[in-house]
């Protein structure tokens, strides 16, 4: 995939700043792949925190709240979603 961005103002000049002998990266595609892992990093560390979350709730309800569920039932709950 190719990206054409248009970066100006305060923020073309932090970009700059970041790029080149004196920044942390060596061009701007560079710079912009570290940006895009970051954020998919941090997507995919919520995603995780909210499924732990979820576990650690199921498992802390005591066995009386616990339903038995069959296959046919979790399909037919999953589709009225």
């Amino acid at each position: 995939m190719t990206l054409n961005v248009r970066v100006s103002g305060i923020l073309g000049e932090f970009v700059a700043a970041n790029v080149g002998d004196d920044g942390a990266y060596e061009n701007v595609s560079e710079y912009v792949r570290d940006l895009i892992r970051r954020d998919k990093e941090r997507v995919d560390a919520e995603a995780y925190t909210r499924l732990k979350t979820e576990l650690m709730a199921a498992f802390a309800a005591p066995e009386t709240a616990y339903e038995t569920l069959d296959a046919e039932m979790i399909i037919s709950r999953n589709m009225r979603r």
